[in-house]
């Protein structure tokens, strides 16, 4: 699943009339990255979220034939959140583990090997985590010397063993065993409410630490920079062709 609803505010004002998703960066839409990865790494069914100028979104990438992809669409009135949105489309991703990510972040990532570390802890979610000077800025998730997450969001306040601060990328490897963890269909975070929840019940949550390429757009700077990163080749991208 692709994040694709949001308004993009940071953005504005491009984003008043073309979606964040949309948003060209180094001659591509940004969530063409997104579908990129997907597909290099031999994931074929996608789905994604839409509100704000969805109908945009929708017409752009069409059935996803154009990647060699087949593309569903979720669209959300009112817009839910991460946690809502997911849970929104339960009945697409409920069969199997399932990988989600936003469409606002450019990623090199093995997603085989972040499969393997998930099936090897017998995770029941897998985030993809980094090291990051502004960790706090986006929230800090603390890991033990084994992966596992032992504390998220400063919570719980007492943790015995040794752990390392990083911050989450947005990208997670999920089972659908998190959708138990979940309210009904509503606006919430899976951050503020359904991991926090997990890791209370003592369910298996690890973080896969990712140091490699990561570029967040979601502002003028962010799209400028990520546009220079790629376009100069300080920053190549394994999925995409010479």
């Amino acid at each position: 699943m692709i994040l694709a609803a949001g308004f993009g505010t940071r953005l504005r004002p491009l984003t008043k009339t073309v979606p964040k998703a949309l948003v060209p960066v180094a001659g591509r839409p940004l969530i063409e990255y997104g579908l990129l990865l997907l597909k290099a790494h031999g994931i074929t069914e996608v789905i994604i979220n839409l509100h704000h100028l969805g109908d945009k979104i929708r017409a752009a990438l069409g059935d996803g034939s154009i990647y060699g992809l087949h593309i569903s669409y979720a669209p959300e009135d009112p817009i839910l959140e991460t946690g809502g949105g997911i849970k929104n489309a339960q009945t697409f991703l409920a069969g199997e583990t399932f990988v989600v990510l936003n469409s606002d972040t450019i990623v090199d990532l093995d997603l085989g090997a972040l499969r393997a570390f998930h099936l090897q802890n017998r995770a029941t979610a897998t985030l993809v985590l980094r090291p990051d000077p502004e960790a706090a800025r986006y929230g800090i998730l603390e890991t033990d010397m084994n992966g596992q997450i032992r504390r998220f969001l400063g919570q719980p306040a007492r943790v015995n063993d040794p752990l390392s601060p990083y911050m989450f990328t947005g990208l997670q490897m999920l089972e659908p065993r998190v959708f138990d963890f979940m309210p009904e269909v509503k606006p919430f975070s899976t951050t503020r409410e359904t991991y926090p929840r997990m890791l209370h019940a003592g369910e298996p949550l690890y973080g896969f630490i990712h140091p490699g390429v990561w570029m967040v757009v979601d502002d003028a700077a962010g799209m400028a920079q990520a546009t220079q990163a790629i376009v100069s080749g300080q920053v190549r991208l394994s999925y995409l062709r010479p």
